[in-house]
């Protein structure tokens, strides 16, 4: 990974970048020249890994282990890093719990709200812990983790599209709330884009979406990682309340 200076003087924390899409996006933002806070809470060791291969590479990165859905944990993550970082100004919202796809009789109300707590709650909390820092420093960039799935409205999959949908509607509020204080708020949406937890996916049905896609090529963890780039950049500034999809054409609007 060699490093720029595009993002130097900046502090980004990814959450859920122990692996998959996030430690892509936290290795990009690396690249850039940010300080990175990596996040995990089911295995801060994997997280660790990332660290070090930032680090190692040149970059400066600590990683801490935390419940983003949970007010405590995201105040004590915050402390932290910026006692041994710095201020945190670049915030991407990407922890998620999985996914399952079913009908929605087979769903139940404890399932729907941990989609909420994720995709609504967790960005919400972490925003809160931002903000105050960003506005004293007139700089700030939220940059959510959304999904190709709200514009193609799956079905069996209602619980995660509608989380989804209340992760945009939030981002598009909050784009218009900050931007007089210099923060932007955008979004990257991914399709598919198989990592280690689409390992028991069935072939069948990785077959079917590579078919669909017109590059005609899987997309990647660094793709994913250029776009949240693009958007963290202090060029990006007049840029706010978007969505860029990450999927190959499959959303040509």
């Amino acid at each position: 990974m060699s490093l720029d200076p595009l993002l130097s003087g900046h502090v980004a924390l990814v959450t859920g970048s122990s692996k998959g899409l996030g430690a892509g996006i936290a290795k990009s933002l690396a690249s850039a020249g940010a300080k990175l806070v990596i996040n995990a809470y089911n295995n801060i060791d994997l997280g660790q890994k990332v660290a070090d291969e930032i680090i190692a590479s040149g970059g400066e990165a600590i990683a801490i282990r935390a419940d983003v859905s949970k007010e405590s944990e995201v105040k004590s993550l915050f402390e932290q890093a910026g006692n041994e970082l710095g201020p945190v100004d670049i915030i991407v919202p990407n922890a998620t719990p999985p996914q399952p796809q079913r009908p929605i009789a087979d769903y139940d109300e404890d399932f729907y709200r941990s989609m909420l707590d994720f995709f609504v709650i967790s960005p919400f909390l972490l925003a809160q812990a931002a903000i105050p820092g960003m506005k004293e420093r007139g700089f700030g960039r939220i940059i959510n983790i959304t999904s190709e799935v709200f514009a193609c409205s799956n079905p069996n999959f209602s619980a995660y599209v509608a989380a989804k949908g209340g992760q945009i509607g939030w981002s598009r509020s909050m784009a218009k709330e900050l931007a007089p204080f210099g923060i932007t708020v955008n979004m990257v949406a991914p399709g598919w884009i198989p990592v280690e937890r689409h390992a028991n996916d069935p072939q069948e049905d990785k077959d079917g979406y590579l078919a669909q896609i017109p590059v005609g090529r899987w997309g990647t963890p660094e793709d994913v990682g250029h776009a949240v780039k693009f958007f963290a950049m202090p060029e990006s500034s007049f840029i706010t309340g978007q969505t860029l999809h990450i999927n190959g054409g499959i959303t040509p609007w």
